[in-house]
C-alpha cells in the first residue's frame, strides 16, 4: 500500500502526464530497446513505428496515476493488458527493466521538474502497479496451463491447412505437433503466433483472433495481408504467412487469451464488423449457431466488395439454417459481379439511419471489430441510433485505444 504523501505526489503529476505522456513513453521505448535489444523479440515493431504502442502506454500510465488510490477502477484495463502480456510471454523478470527505463524516461523528459520527491514517489508507485500486473498474469499463466489440453507459454503446431478466403484474407488451420488435445477458448479470443523470419534479426509475435467455432479440434486464424501505405508499413508477419508459410510447416503458438467475449446472453446480439474484423465476429456467430440456436442474432459486415469479403458463403448458410439469424452485408464499392448477384444489402457505408432499419431492438448487446476509423464511425453511429454505451463491446487489433464520442452524439 502507498502512503498518503506518495499518493498526493503521484496525483499531482497527472496534468504533466497528460501533456508529456507520449514524449515520456517514446523516450522510454528508445532507452529500453537500446539497453535491452533482446526485448525486440517480444514487442510488435510495427506498432512502435506507428506510435500506437507509445500512445497506449502513455494512456495506461496516465490512468494509473489518476487512479493510484483506487487501482480497482482500472482493473478491466489492467486485465486486458495482462491477457496480452500472457500471450506474449511477459514474465516477472521483465518488470524491473521496464520500471528502470520508465523512471529514466521521466527524468529525461521532465528534466528539473522531475524532483527527487517525484521520482521516489514514482518508484514506489511503479512497484505497486507492477505487483498488480504480475499477480494477475501469474493467475492467467496458471489458468492456461491447468486447462485440459492447455499450456502456459508457447507450443509447436503444424499448419494442417491453408485456405484462401478472399483476395486479401487467408485462413491457417493449426494442429499440435505433440498430437495432444488443445485447450478450449471463448469466441472472440485470440492466439499469439511467434515466427522466425529469414533475414530478420528478431522474432516476431502477433496476435490473431480465432475465426472458427470453439467446438473444433484445431485452431484457425484468418489473416489479412497488410500491403502497407503512407501511414502503415507493410505487414512483415502477414506477408510472410501469406507468401512463405506452407501446409506442413511448424509454428509456435500461445494458448488462447483475451477478454473480448460474448456476455449478457439474455439480450439479442448484434455482431458488427469491417474488413478483417470479421474474424472474431465469425467465431461468435458459429458458436451461437452451434450452441444457442434460440438466440436472436444480427450479423452486419462491411467490406470493400465481394472480392475482399471472407466467409460470405458460410455466413449465408448459417442464416438459411437458423431463422433467428439475420445477416446484412454493406459493400463500399461493389463489383459488377456483386451487383449481378446482389448478396449485399447496402452500397456505400453503414450509417445510423440504416442501423435503425435493420436492428429494431436498441437493447441489443453489440460486439464490433474492424479498422480504427471504422470502429470510431460505428461507435458514433450506434450512439446516434440510440444504442446504449454500456451495451457496446469492441476489440482493437493491436494496442488498446479509446473510442471517442463526438459533440453531435
Amino acid at each position: 500500500m502507498l502512503d498518503t504523501k506518495t499518493i498526493e505526489i503521484i496525483k499531482s503529476t497527472v496534468p504533466v502526464l497528460e501533456k508529456h505522456g507520449e514524449d515520456i513513453t517514446k523516450t522510454f521505448y528508445k532507452l529500453m530497446f537500446t539497453n535491452h535489444p533482446e526485448l525486440l523479440n517480444i514487442f510488435n515493431h510495427a506498432n512502435q513505428k506507428q506510435g500506437r504502442q507509445q500512445r497506449a502506454l502513455a494512456n495506461s500510465v496516465y490512468a494509473a496515476a489518476k487512479y493510484i488510490d483506487n487501482l480497482e477502477a482500472i482493473l478491466p484495463v489492467v486485465t486486458q493488458i495482462a491477457h496480452k502480456h500472457r500471450s506474449l510471454g511477459i514474465k516477472p523478470e521483465h518488470y524491473p527493466i521496464v520500471g528502470e527505463h520508465l523512471i529514466l524516461a521521466i527524468k529525461e523528459v521532465l528534466k528539473e521538474a522531475a524532483t527527487e520527491e517525484i521520482i521516489n514517489a514514482w518508484i514506489k508507485a511503479y512497484g505497486v502497479i507492477a505487483d498488480a500486473f504480475i499477480g494477475i498474469e501469474k493467475s492467467l499463466y496458471e489458468d492456461a496451463a491447468q486447462k485440459p489440453g492447455g499450456w502456459d507459454n508457447f507450443r509447436s503446431f503444424t499448419v494442417a491447412k491453408k485456405v484462401k478466403e478472399s483476395d486479401v484474407i487467408t485462413s491457417f488451420y493449426f494442429t499440435p505437433d505433440d498430437g495432444g488435445s488443445i485447450s478450449g477458448y471463448l469466441p472472440g479470443q485470440y492466439i499469439s503466433v511467434k515466427l522466425t523470419i529469414p533475414g530478420e534479426e528478431y522474432t516476431h509475435i502477433r496476435q490473431y483472433s480465432l475465426s472458427d467455432s470453439p467446438e473444433k479440434s484445431y485452431y484457425r486464424i484468418s489473416v489479412k495481408k497488410e500491403e502497407g501505405n503512407e501511414v502503415k508499413p507493410v505487414g512483415k508477419v502477414s506477408s510472410y504467412l501469406h507468401n512463405e508459410v506452407k501446409e506442413g510447416d511448424h509454428i509456435e503458438i500461445s494458448a488462447p487469451a483475451g477478454e473480448f467475449v460474448l456476455e449478457n446472453m439474455e439480450k439479442p446480439v448484434v455482431l458488427l464488423s469491417g474488413g478483417v474484423g470479421i474474424t472474431p465476429m465469425h467465431s461468435m456467430l458459429r458458436h451461437l449457431d452451434a450452441t444457442e440456436k434460440n438466440h436472436e442474432t444480427i450479423f452486419v459486415h462491411a467490406a470493400l466488395n465481394g472480392n475482399a469479403h471472407a466467409f460470405s458463403e458460410e455466413v449465408q448458410e448459417i442464416e438459411k439454417d437458423n431463422p433467428l439469424v439475420k445477416t446484412y452485408f454493406c459493400y463500399e464499392s461493389p463489383t459488377e459481379k456483386d451487383k449481378a448477384e446482389k448478396i449485399y444489402a447496402k452500397e456505400g457505408y453503414i450509417t445510423s439511419e440504416w442501423l435503425n432499419t435493420i436492428v429494431p431492438n436498441k437493447e441489443s448487446m453489440v460486439y464490433m471489430c474492424g479498422p480504427v476509423p471504422f470502429m470510431q464511425a460505428m461507435y458514433e453511429a450506434l450512439l446516434e441510433a440510440g444504442f446504449k454505451k454500456e451495451n457496446i463491446r469492441y476489440e482493437f487489433f493491436g494496442p488498446s485505444m479509446q473510442l471517442k464520442e463526438t459533440q453531435s452524439v
